[in-house]
């Protein structure tokens, strides 16, 4: 019988980088690590596959999934559902599977609540400072600026949940490898506070972010 594998919830703010850091691990190239697949109601973007960065669904099959308890959390953001399907999640955990959750900060809560500590492993990433913040959302060149304002003022909101967070980690420019390879030591159990990516609180990520 397998060991019970773990979830490994990756939160961070617009212009964190997650998908970034996180592509090394989908498509099950990194053993034991397992993405779980969220479904959203929004469009998908240029080169997204449906069942592989996401279930794109309707609003009103979201809803439906909502009213049948296929989700084991959902949100909105921007306005459009984001939710995490349960049956899925919950057999590759069984099957002893490290399954990665990269959710927004309030659906992470949700999880949070919902499993022990011995089997959730939490990680908060952040760029660097407010000035790396914007460089990012503004270099996309897809977004507005009310877009861009919005998810500025919601990156304040966003480090605030850090404080939920078992480990917080930086993501500088060009250094997504080694945030990677930080996630997989802290799942072995490894020490990387000695790493300059670590970054050792919440008050220390909002002090470091403005200044």
């Amino acid at each position: 019988m397998n060991k019970r594998g773990k979830v490994l919830i990756v939160s961070g703010s617009a212009g964190s980088g997650k998908s970034t850091v996180l592509t090394p691990f989908k498509g099950g190239k990194i053993d034991p690590f397992r993405f779980s697949v969220s479904a959203t109601t929004r469009a998908p973007r240029p080169g997204e596959v449906d069942g592989k960065d996401y279930l794109f669904v309707t609003k009103e099959r979201f809803e439906e999934m909502i009213e049948k308890g296929e989700l084991i959390e959902h949100t909105t953001f921007n306005n459009n559902y984001y939710g995490t399907p349960k049956a899925p999640l919950e057999s590759m955990i069984e099957d002893g599977q490290i399954v990665i959750l990269e959710i927004e900060v309030d659906g992470a809560e949700q999880i949070m609540s919902l499993f022990n500590k011995e089997d959730l492993i939490s990680v908060f990433l952040s760029p660097p400072d407010y000035t790396t913040l914007e460089a990012r959302l503004r270099g996309r060149g897809t977004n507005t600026e009310e877009d861009i304002v919005d998810r500025l003022e919601r990156a304040k909101v966003e480090l605030e949940y850090s404080k939920l967070y078992g480990h917080i980690l930086f993501n500088f420019d060009n250094r997504a490898s080694d945030v990677t390879d930080a996630i997989v030591k802290i799942t072995k159990g490894e020490d990387v506070s000695g790493f300059d990516i670590y970054c050792e609180s919440a008050d220390a990520l909002i002090h470091k972010f403005y200044n």
